[in-house]
């Protein structure tokens, strides 16, 4: 006899006795931060503390080149930190936790895994640590989430042309993706700060295999996320990248982000690079990688520098969201996108001296257009038919707390609609 039957039978409600409907709900994280173990200044577990107490619900610690797995001493009187983040190491841990040896200048202190860090730190449905790491060479970097085993750069590339530096993305995100076929361990790879040092250029970007993810906003200060006269900002990638995806190279779509990249910790300086500024809110069954990367593929996922959502939907032709709006802080919420048919021709970006940097071509108008703005917390836009994707922005009149470029105000930005 079926088990709803059943249950009639003997007067029981099915709903009283089968289990509810696993529903996914909102997590918090940030996915590139940096601790000892590379170039941050205080150890991991003070790092993924902190995170931790101010509500974060998972964080990747993505060191450059390493993975935390092996035997790593810290000399203490050569960091320029070492003596102040010890002593709050050892009263947030205590000597019990903290390994150290030899005295003076000899100081070391021995650096803890990230498994010896899991059970210290995580808790089931509250707090997860996602390992990860930082492929860098020269200024490509790209993060690998969840990765299980080191993946280093090939250092034999020149990344100072355009050829050079699409064949060392290429190689972080085709090693990434070989990682994940051979493990079946789910992982991704994702770009960070295009425009730190300007690095990547659209044109770059566009022709990657195995990428889908991006930082549209980085909160270090020096990644140049507005851009400038000569090069795009990030955002303006984002739109030209999707466009040519989408509408000519038959590549998939790409999802933004926004990250901390934070390295220091023991100061308030808006100069500083610090945690806090930028962040992905995954709506997700579980608190678990799988899980979280599992509804990031999907899109399932927006950035934010402070803005939340108290609503979003995202899909069957229409993107609605509704803000979790605060007393005295206005809205604007710009829906931007790309429509087939777009006038795709492109202009080289001069230099003063007349010369053209290798830099962002000029798209048109088309490319990223503004296709709705409503002024306030609560908007939607129905898809026409024509567009290639549709994106949200949400700008707010709340500074950011602690602005890198000083005049920032909080925004969240939702990933693009896609029909």
């Amino acid at each position: 006899m079926p088990l709803i039957r059943l249950l009639a039978v003997c007067g029981l409600a099915a709903s009283a006795v089968l289990p509810a409907a696993e529903e996914a709900r909102w997590y918090k994280g940030n996915l590139h931060t940096h601790t000892y173990w590379s170039d941050g200044d205080d150890f991991p577990e003070m790092v993924a503390d902190w995170y931790k107490s101010r509500g974060y619900d998972f964080l990747a610690l993505s060191d450059h080149n390493i993975i935390a797995d092996h035997d790593k001493w810290l000399k203490v009187h050569k960091s320029k930190t070492g003596a102040v983040a010890l002593d709050k190491y050892l009263s947030r841990f205590g000597k019990a936790w903290v390994v150290a040896r030899g005295e003076g200048e000899q100081k070391e202190v021995r650096l803890r895994t990230l498994a010896e860090i899991k059970p210290k730190l995580e808790e089931s449905g509250r707090f997860l640590l996602i390992p990860s790491e930082e492929i860098t060479d020269k200024n490509v970097h790209v993060n690998a989430t969840n990765i299980r085993e080191l993946i280093l750069p090939d250092k034999s590339l020149d990344t100072t042309t355009s050829p050079q530096i699409i064949k060392a993305l290429q190689h972080a995100f085709d090693a990434v993706h070989a990682q994940r076929v051979r493990t079946g361990v789910p992982m991704f790879a994702h770009l960070n700060h295009p425009n730190f040092k300007w690095a990547i250029t659209a044109e770059e970007l566009m022709q990657i295999d195995h990428e889908q993810f991006f930082e549209v906003y980085n909160g270090h200060p020096t990644v140049n996320n507005p851009g400038d006269e000569l090069h795009a900002g990030t955002e303006r990638v984002w739109d030209i990248v999707l466009a040519e995806r989408l509408g000519h190279l038959g590549k998939p779509v790409m999802y933004g982000l926004a990250t901390d990249d934070s390295h220091n910790y023991h100061t308030e300086s808006p100069k500083a690079s610090l945690s806090g500024r930028g962040w992905v809110m995954v709506k997700a069954k579980e608190l678990s990688a799988d899980a979280l990367i599992a509804a990031m593929e999907k899109g399932d996922f927006y950035a934010s520098t402070g803005v939340a959502f108290k609503a979003l939907q995202v899909g069957a032709g229409r993107i609605a969201l509704e803000v979790k709006a605060e007393a005295g802080v206005e809205y604007v919420i710009e829906f931007i996108g790309t429509r087939r048919g777009y006038d795709r021709k492109t202009v080289a970006v001069k230099a003063a001296d007349g010369s053209e940097p290798r830099v962002t071509r000029k798209y048109s108008a088309d490319v990223g257009a503004v296709l709705a703005t409503v002024k306030g917390p609560k908007a939607e836009y129905v898809l026409k038919g024509d567009e290639l994707y549709v994106r949200a922005r949400v700008t707010s009149t709340k500074p950011m707390k602690s602005s890198p470029l000083g005049g920032e105000v909080e925004m969240a930005w939702t990933q693009p609609l896609v029909r």
